[in-house]
C-alpha cells in the first residue's frame, strides 16, 4: 500500500530517522511529537505551555495529511512526571473534548529531560 511521509523539518527527524506522521490509505500515524517550537528549536519550561505547542506541531502534520484534530480517533499521552498530568486538561480538553478519541497516558522519561510532555496522535481522514 502507497504510504506518505510527512516531515515538520525538525532536525530530530533527520538525526533519528523518522517521520512526523505517516499515511497510509485513510489513517494517519503521528509520531510521538513534543513541546520544542521547531522553527526556532527552543522549548517552554511550562508543561502547559509545551502541552500547547504540542498541539500545534500536531495540527500542523495533520494539515499537510489533509487532516485535522477533529479527525483524531487514538491519542496517547506521555509525561515524564504524572502528576503534572491535571495541569494539561484545559488545554487537552479544549482540543479533543468534543472529538473524544480513545486516550492513554502514562509515565516514562523522555529523551531530553526539558521535555514535560510527548503526545501521540492516530487519525482517520474525513471520520471528523
Amino acid at each position: 500500500m502507497h504510504h506518505t511521509r510527512i516531515s515538520s523539518g525538525s532536525t530530530f527527524e533527520r538525526e533519528i530517522g523518522y517521520s512526523r506522521a505517516v499515511v497510509v490509505g485513510d489513517r494517519v500515524l503521528v509520531s510521538g511529537t513534543t513541546g520544542f517550537d521547531y522553527v526556532a528549536m527552543t522549548i517552554s519550561d511550562n508543561v502547559a505551555a509545551q502541552t500547547e505547542q504540542c498541539l500545534r506541531n500536531i495540527e500542523s502534520a495533520l494539515k499537510q495529511a489533509g487532516a485535522s484534530l477533529r479527525d483524531a480517533v487514538r491519542v496517547r499521552y506521555i509525561l515524564p512526571s504524572a502528576s503534572d498530568f491535571p495541569t494539561t486538561w484545559p488545554t487537552l480538553r479544549a482540543a479533543f473534548g468534543e472529538i473524544r478519541p480513545a486516550a492513554t497516558m502514562f509515565e516514562a522519561r523522555l529523551a531530553d529531560p526539558r521535555m514535560k510532555i510527548e503526545i501521540e496522535v492516530e487519525a482517520v481522514l474525513g471520520s471528523g
